[in-house]
């Protein structure tokens, strides 16, 4: 008898409830019935195959284009004791006949392939001939032939509906664009699918877009004041340019390796290794990089040039902040951005009808680089999904872009296009304006023209910024045929006729602050950050001693609620976000060890909670005044009477019996939603209980429920 998906989410995956909607896709796979699933990056994915796979008879079948990466996939999944290999080039052929071996007797419960290797008629035999939970096609957007991440072997994956029709499928992504899901319905043959559109804001990442000056210093700046040790990803268009800023960065102090497809394959998988298991290292890699990378604890990803497309630029940003944690998307963007691209893609091999649509996505991205209102907002209507406000976590939201009317020197800058023949490049065009009577100016008489220095009240960036933003709104064209001369399109008439005005944003020059910004997304006592590092070294001893990421063994998040609520007991233990049955019995008593040897520890709080006041505090609550008394009493919020509670629980000075006067229906009303409650990579969020509630309970008292669950303190203790 299999059990059942939720008892597996717990015992297994360490989670008290599903997300929402992964228990319907579970339940959707175990029916039998195929999927199409569409959630962001960190959304939980994996659990929407992983589970039916556990649950179903037979083994799941998960094609994956990550080579790379399927070992530690495997590797994070033995740690919770399911039963998972992987068949790829990397095994030799004894290695692959024990596997298919294991899978043949029943000995698999997921099994990763290369979508390579379902073209073998040996691997399509073997898997006749054995007992099949589903198939799971991870990474569906690279069916799409207009996609950024396309795989002709995708293409052949259709196989798996004609030769295994009683088998569920689930297709599995985190960006698609309308186009690309109808694309993956049609060549996957998922027309019967249910589909699951979960939406794609990440509210955690802060996007910003900055004109480039000098993008190297901006990067070194970023960093230095941001995002210190930290780990995180820069993108570079070429891969010499990858390699010259990973050494350039090494050479400021920091901790970088480059990445592309053309470095040897075992130097890519020994810089991805690293990358995984060591804390603040930054990868400097083209796109070949990023794709399934699970490391939650990425701080920031940096373009250093723009993507082609909008999708891109979503996909690569989404590998910030898994953890659901504070994480930063950064981008210096500058006008041979345009040209660069637009040279790449009118000298691609595509037809017309594929670089049409490259053109339309590349607009697309330049609209979103020039935006003056919520970049989030934009962004998210890509995808068709609306924000209803603006979401003040991006430039734009947090300083509001100043805009001028450009008009007058937006006719100058189209005539004076248009008074040299439309031949010339933006240099060329400006150094008419401003007048210089430099040598090809001279060659080709440019000083005799009527634009010749009537645009001298601008100097050189603003001018590039004029000719960039009206390049990026369609009014002028980059002609790569003629080595990147700027010429007129149609829409610009009216403006030249005087028809038209046209407001432009203001670029600012980046402010070069000297302030930093702490790299600790944590911000902890002395005590209590003694013992958040010597939890992260114990993660790190275990994760070295099995070879394996240290996230593999715990999340981030999950050892901050250690730290925050400092079990005593395994069955305290378990209350935790990501420990289930497996983790506890492997690591339990470990942790407990540690956090036994710090239970001396005492931290000064800044926030209220010193002894002092705690003292004053306990003292009105063993004289049963409520919180609403001592908060009047003290001068104080009811919420900073809760977190005395909460610390006087946790340090087993008071039950919330003791404390408050609720009645054990509440307790156990409160109770039943803290452990409903849907967890992840970034820990324990108290909203979605309040608002289940429907606020009937401050989330002062909320947290005291939980403290009290994770710490037994429900019921009397000794006062001490």
């Amino acid at each position: 008898m299999t059990k059942s998906a939720l008892s597996i989410l717990n015992d297994t995956f360490g989670y008290p409830a599903f997300r929402h909607p992964q228990q319907e896709v579970v339940e959707t796979l175990i029916s039998g019935q195929d999927s199409l699933v569409l959630m962001p990056t960190g959304g939980g994915k994996s659990l929407c195959y992983q589970i039916p796979a556990i649950a179903r008879p037979g083994c799941g079948i998960v094609i994956s284009p990550l080579i790379a990466l399927m070992q530690d996939q495997v590797d994070a999944l033995a740690q919770l004791g399911v039963r998972a290999s992987y068949l790829n080039s990397t095994l030799d052929h004894n290695q692959a006949w024990q596997i298919e071996q294991q899978l043949l007797s029943g000995e698999l419960d997921l099994l990763y392939i290369a979508p390579e290797r379902l073209q073998q008629p040996r691997t399509l035999n073997l898997l006749q001939q054995s007992q099949l939970a589903l198939f799971a096609i991870d990474e569906a957007h690279c069916v799409s032939q207009w996609g950024h991440d396309f795989r002709s072997d995708y293409l052949q994956l259709s196989i798996l509906a004609e030769q295994f029709p009683q088998v569920p499928r689930i297709a599995l992504t985190a960006t698609a664009d309308q186009r690309t899901r109808q694309e993956i319905v049609e060549r996957l043959q998922l027309h019967q699918a249910r589909q699951f559109i979960v939406g794609f804001d990440r509210p955690n990442i802060q996007y910003r877009i900055t004109q480039k000056q000098n993008a190297k210093q901006q990067l070194l700046r970023f960093i230095h004041n941001e995002h210190q040790n930290d780990a995180g990803i820069v993108y570079c268009l070429s891969r010499k340019k990858t390699e010259e800023v990973a050494t350039w960065l090494c050479q400021q102090g920091m901790n970088a390796l480059p990445y592309h497809a053309g470095l040897n394959a075992q130097v890519r998988a020994e810089h991805q290794s690293r990358f995984l298991r060591e804390d603040g290292l930054i990868i400097v890699a083209t796109i070949a990089f990023g794709m399934g990378i699970d490391k939650p604890d990425v701080r920031f990803v940096a373009h250093l040039d723009l993507p082609k497309s909008v999708e891109a630029y979503y996909q690569e940003t989404g590998r910030a902040g898994r953890d659901g944690q504070p994480a930063t998307a950064w981008m210096a963007y500058g006008f041979q951005d345009v040209v660069k691209l637009k040279q790449m893609l009118e000298t691609s091999n595509g037809n017309e009808h594929h670089k049409r649509i490259e053109r339309q996505k590349l607009d697309a991205m330049l609209g979103l680089c020039e935006i003056t209102s919520c970049r989030r907002q934009t962004l998210l209507r890509y995808f068709a999904e609306e924000l209803p406000e603006p979401c003040g976590n991006c430039d734009t939201c947090l300083t509001p872009v100043e805009t001028w009317d450009a008009t007058e020197a937006t006719r100058k800058a189209l005539s004076c296009v248009f008074r040299t023949g439309q031949r010339f490049g933006v240099n060329h065009l400006i150094d008419v304006l401003l007048g210089k009577d430099n040598a090809k100016v001279k060659q080709f008489r440019h000083e005799q023209t009527s634009t010749f220095g009537i645009g001298t009240e601008l100097d050189i960036n603003q001018w590039r910024s004029v000719y960039r933003q009206l390049v990026a709104r369609g009014f002028i064209h980059v002609d790569m045929d003629a080595f990147g001369a700027l010429k007129l399109s149609e829409s610009c008439r009216p403006i030249l006729r005087g028809e038209e005005t046209i407001t432009l944003r203001r670029d600012v020059l980046e402010k070069r602050s000297s302030e930093r910004k702490s790299g600790n997304k944590y911000k902890l006592q002395q005590a209590d950050e003694k013992l958040w590092q010597a939890l992260r070294a114990c993660r790190k001893q275990l994760a070295d001693d099995q070879g394996v990421p240290p996230y593999v063994i715990f999340h981030d998040a999950t050892l901050m609620e250690m730290v925050n609520y400092r079990p005593e007991t395994e069955t305290a233990m378990l209350h935790l976000s990501g420990i289930g049955q497996s983790k506890l019995e492997r690591y339990g008593q470990e942790f407990l060890e540690v956090i036994r040897a710090h239970s001396n520890d005492v931290s000064p709080d800044t926030t209220g909670n010193d002894s002092a006041t705690l003292e004053e505090t306990l003292s009105l609550l063993l004289a049963r005044m409520t919180v609403e008394q001592i908060a009047l009493q003290r001068g104080i919020s009811e919420d900073t009477v809760y977190r005395h509670i909460a610390t006087l629980m946790q340090d087993r000075r008071i039950a919330l019996r003791q404390a408050l006067d609720i009645s054990q229906d509440d307790i156990n009303v409160i109770q039943d939603q803290l452990l409903a409650q849907e967890t992840g990579e970034e820990g324990f969020r108290f909203k979605p209980v309040f608002e289940a509630l429907d606020g009937l309970y401050p989330y002062g008292l909320l947290r005291c429920v939980r403290v009290a669950m994770l710490t037994n303190t429900v019921e009397d203790v000794a006062v001490l």
